[in-house]
């Protein structure tokens, strides 16, 4: 009897598992791994339930001081259940091709806090499986570095941003703000 019982447990706890993998969005059924690391970013875990900003990075751009603005954000809204994820790229030739050069501009020139991946390629047939949803759900992919997608808690693209909007931008704020009452 004390053996059914415990399959009987076990039956439901890969029941409830199952229930609460179907409720994770289709946008956040990815993994990345995470920038220097040996860590995977997975985005149903760390990130159901919250509002994302997403953005491609990359190291040598003229938008590069963004990152300030986007460590910025995240340190205004995290309490209110934000997440900023960047993902550097080297679609436009503006990565480093050394993980620890681009964690180095992250990190120690910007002070960034918020999850970056490692690099990724975010367009055409080549584009990461997230960044191919997040395109087809904003009807854009990234068209230079540092373009942003702004989710909400349920995994849908409400607004996306070029590269020249700047993450102080007071429609940017307005998305982010909608995405987190979402």
């Amino acid at each position: 009897m004390a053996v059914s019982r415990v399959f009987v447990t076990l039956a439901l706890a890969c029941a409830s598992g199952a229930a609460l993998a179907g409720e994770c969005p289709a946008l956040l059924q990815h993994e990345l791994p995470k920038l220097r690391s040996k860590e995977i970013v997975n985005f149903c875990e760390q990130f159901n339930g919250k509002a994302l900003v997403v953005v491609n990075t990359a190291s040598h751009c003229g938008f590069t001081p963004q990152f300030k603005g986007l460590e910025a954000l995240y340190q205004r809204f995290k309490a209110d259940g934000l997440e900023v994820v960047g993902v550097p790229s080297d679609d436009f030739f503006q990565e480093d091709n050394d993980a620890e050069k681009t964690a180095e501009v992250c990190y120690v020139n910007y002070g960034v806090t918020f999850t970056m991946t490692q690099t990724q390629p975010v367009r055409g047939r080549d584009a990461t499986p997230l960044f191919r949803e997040l395109a087809e759900q904003a009807g854009k992919a990234p068209s230079w570095n540092f373009y942003k997608y702004v989710v909400d808690r349920h995994g849908q693209v409400v607004a996306s941003f070029s590269s020249k909007v700047k993450p102080d931008d007071p429609q940017l704020i307005e998305a982010v703000q909608k995405a987190l009452s979402n």
